[in-house]
């Protein structure tokens, strides 16, 4: 009884910090503007299954994309197991589906070995190629610091918890054969390589170790569970909402702003003249985070930080200070520090802090290219283009701090409608003989 009240409470206290933290989450999201995403719902399904569910995009690089996958296999299927233990912790029993599902169960425990010792493997590989081979997206500086030290902390953790349900099941086989409380699983592959480790043992330490593994284990992944809303793995769950609520525009469309266009249509008396007068434009662009659409907030807590966004950024190859990647964590980041402070009654918005210029610079924002080469990479479908240019907007509208460049073209198409300067009538001078 003893033992079920500590699982009882253990459970109900990691519930208790995962719902505190998603409604933070869903609190930090909603500091943006609201924005109707409905259309096409059999696209954005489709999006779903392949992206998310499909992992369609990350198999562009085929050897991260196979071990990312066995990993990701692995937690679906091995958390099914997560039900027997949530139902032995707070029956109190021990297998509780073994003597139902007989030799199937067999079955089962070496499918979940097997993936354990596949994700095992694939973490391996992941820290390998992070840690020693040195691949250039990992080496950006956009990682240091926590970001670096939540990757590889990540799959430590996740290694961690595959060797102890291989403990767990090695010492189970043997405590088979020594107590009758330890219902028979059948042969189990895998752990039986570890069985040897604890054969000297006896069966009061066997079980201390059965026991550990298994409260270990089970801790681990409810700790994981907490874990996860303060790490980049969040995505692991909001990969699936930010592919259904992504846009499914052609990449080269850019959205144009509503009250610019309903503005130019009047001047242009293209609207119905009884119309009401148009309501004031508010702020052009986006300055800090609640300029931003829920969307892309949502987006910023979706990025993996894999970096393919930002090592096929033609700006950042070419030696710029563009990171598609530290945009969107700096919108994460941003969002964070605001809605920390509004929960403590803090002046949130108002701490004398903008994302545009505190987190962003206008060096950064002014090197895009808007080539779209960020949105096409990202294996979960972000658009930090989208925030790059709401950013510019501001920049150029509210500020006027567009590069003299820019203004000189600005002046151009305000004057002659095109970006050169000279009249709309010699436009096609250049190809006369």
């Amino acid at each position: 009884m003893v033992q079920q009240l500590a699982f009882a409470t253990t459970l109900l206290a990691a519930a208790y910090f995962v719902r505190r933290r998603v409604l933070r989450i869903r609190a930090n999201i909603r500091l943006g503007k609201a924005q109707t995403v409905g259309d096409n719902a059999a696209d954005r399904w489709k999006n779903v299954v392949l992206v998310a569910f499909g992992q369609q995009k990350m198999f562009k690089k085929w050897v991260p994309a196979f071990f990312h996958f066995l990993i990701y296999a692995g937690f679906l299927i091995i958390n099914l197991e997560v039900l027997e233990f949530v139902i032995d912790g707070l029956a109190g029993t021990h297998r509780i589906f073994a003597p139902m599902l007989g030799g199937f169960y067999t079955v089962l425990m070496n499918g979940f070995e097997f993936l354990a010792v596949a994700v095992l493997l694939a973490c391996v590989v992941f820290l390998v190629r992070r840690n020693v081979l040195g691949l250039a997206r990992f080496q950006s500086t956009d990682l240091n610091g926590w970001p670096r030290l939540d990757a590889n902390l990540i799959l430590v953790i996740e290694i961690v918890l595959m060797l102890a349900i291989l403990t767990m099941n090695a010492t189970d086989q043997l405590l088979q054969t020594r107590d009758s409380h330890y219902t028979p699983t059948g042969p189990l592959f895998f752990s039986s390589f570890l069985m040897p480790l604890f054969e000297s043992m006896g069966t009061s330490a066997l079980v201390g170790v059965e026991r550990f593994a298994w409260w270990f284990h089970i801790i681990g992944i409810l700790a994981f569970a907490v874990y996860v809303t303060y790490s980049k793995h969040l995505h692991i769950f909001l990969a699936f909402p930010n592919t259904y609520y992504a846009k499914l525009d052609p990449k080269g469309h850019i959205n144009n702003m509503p009250v610019v266009t309903n503005e130019v249509k009047s001047m242009l008396g293209l609207t119905n003249g009884a119309a009401s007068p148009p309501a004031e434009p508010g702020r052009f662009g986006a300055k800090d985070v609640n300029d931003l659409a829920w969307t892309n907030l949502m987006a910023a807590y979706s990025c993996t930080e894999c970096g393919r966004c930002t090592a096929e950024c033609p700006a950042h190859q070419t030696g710029k200070k563009l990171s598609p990647r530290k945009i969107m964590m700096d919108v994460r980041d941003r969002m964070e520090q605001v809605g920390e402070s509004v929960a403590k009654g803090g002046p949130g918005l108002n701490d004398g802090k903008t994302l545009l210029g505190d987190y962003i610079t206008k060096e950064e924002i002014n090197a895009c290219t808007s080539c779209n080469a960020c949105v096409e990479a990202c294996p979960v479908l972000i658009n930090p283009l989208e925030i790059i240019l709401e950013l510019r907007r501001y920049q150029a509208m509210e500020e006027s701090g567009a590069p003299a460049q820019w203004n000189s073209m600005f002046q151009n198409i305000e004057t002659s409608f095109a970006p050169w300067k000279f009249p709309a009538s010699d436009r096609f001078n250049w190809a006369k003989p």
